[in-house]
């Protein structure tokens, strides 16, 4: 089986640079994602794949089912269904690579490599539906829009209830931080929720020289980011990947030398690998504005845009996974990773369904392709993609091939 799969993931590499190039050059911000789904539908069809659209969107369900047939198949009263994901959409960001493929849409691009994921689940896609004769079960290969913005894609896809039937689901992502030809892991709370903090401070604006006429907006504002990054500090990493990470990027005073203004926003976001935190530095950010803002004769309205659950991976899922990664690979490319304080909407399904994200390294320092994702100058050594298409297809059948495993849905 491995042999085989290595052979069909060379076989297939070009086509899925060239579905690859094209996407990148014509990105497409989330929720519309329209010509991206037409090229996915379009190479579906092409191989006779059956699939649904325009679910959650753009989005697109396909299904191949194996045919193998074992002793046991027509005494099982059911048969394993698996999900595969990729996400679709770009990123508001100018390209400043200077590449053959570049972006042709001024202010889009894929910066966080959703246009080799999209080829590589096709990809995968081709070499599965090649391989139906290997396994007895169901695949479904889910191409999700909007993974950049609330309320995320996965959400909208998982309310559709399509993904019903499924009792595991994998992801790839592709990183920087792991050299072309590595793959990571990471059982456990793997990345972290996100929530978008909005805090306006109102009070009686006025002049500056007349304190009896106004109220201290700006310092109260000034202090409840203070306070709360006393809560929270940044500096130990141990210590906010614990208790949570809130930080602000936007603090808007709206005056001048002389004058006061009547309303301070603040703007941030919080993160925790924990539920019951995450609860808890909700309500502390309530608490502690409220309180400043009165001491000062002000008042806090706090809005707090509910984001991504943290994404958890399932341990004996991953476990297995990491373990056949190894068997593809070699032991020395396959790597344990650390957990991220980033988000990613792959959450809501982990949360749902027993999952698996892992990660695919696509740096090359060589070619100068070490650039962090979400930057103009983010790229891909492709050749990791050989490796992702055969890697996933390789996890898929040995998972689908594992009746214990696939019991473990509660």
């Amino acid at each position: 089986m491995k042999q085989d799969i290595s052979n069909k993931a060379r076989e297939y590499f070009p086509e899925v640079v060239a579905i690859r190039r094209q996407l990148h050059q014509h990105p497409e911000l989330s929720f519309c994602e329209k010509e991206t789904a037409e090229l996915v539908k379009r190479c579906l069809a092409s191989k006779d794949i059956e699939f649904q659209s325009d679910i959650a969107g753009y989005g697109i369900i396909a299904t191949i089912k194996g045919t193998k047939k074992t002793p046991h198949s027509t005494l099982k009263t059911s048969h394993p269904t698996i999900a595969l994901r990729t996400d679709m959409d770009a990123l508001p960001i100018q390209e400043k690579n200077d590449i053959p493929y570049r972006s042709m849409n001024q202010g889009v691009m894929h910066a966080c490599g959703h246009d080799a994921h999209t080829a590589m689940l096709l990809g995968t896609a081709l070499i599965l539906n090649d391989l139906r004769d290997r396994f007895d079960g169901t695949i479904k290969f889910v191409f999700q829009p909007g993974e950049e913005k609330l309320p995320g894609g996965a959400s909208l896809i998982l309310d559709s209830g399509v993904l019903k039937d499924v009792q595991l689901i994998i992801g790839q992502h592709v990183t920087s931080d792991l050299k072309c030809g590595e793959v990571g892991f990471h059982p456990g709370p793997y990345m972290a929720s996100c929530d978008e903090v909005n805090i306006l401070i109102k009070g009686a604006g006025g002049h500056g020289a007349k304190p009896a006429e106004r109220n201290q907006t700006v310092i109260a504002a000034a202090k409840i980011v203070t306070r709360l990054a006393e809560m929270y500090p940044e500096k130990d990493e141990t210590v906010y990947k614990s208790n949570g990470l809130l930080s602000f990027g936007e603090f808007i005073a709206d005056g001048t030398y002389n004058v006061v203004p009547s309303e301070v926003s603040l703007k941030g976001t919080m993160r925790t690998f924990d539920e019951e935190k995450r609860k808890i530095l909700k309500d502390n950010i309530l608490k502690t504005s409220d309180e400043i803002a009165s001491e000062y004769g002000c008042t806090a309205d706090v809005f707090i845009e509910t984001g991504y659950p943290s994404v958890r991976n399932d341990e004996r899922l991953t476990d297995f996974c990491k373990k056949t990664a190894e068997e593809y690979l070699c032991e020395t490319n396959v790597k344990t990773i650390p957990q991220l304080m980033t988000a990613e909407d792959f959450g809501w399904y982990s949360q749902k369904i027993p999952a698996c994200l892992y990660r695919l390294g696509t740096s090359n320092p060589d070619k100068n392709i070490d650039s962090k994702q979400h930057t103009a100058t983010f790229d891909i050594d492709e050749n990791a993609m050989q490796l992702g298409i055969g890697l996933m297809s390789y996890l898929t059948l040995k998972i689908i091939e594992n009746e214990d495993l696939i019991s473990t849905r509660n």
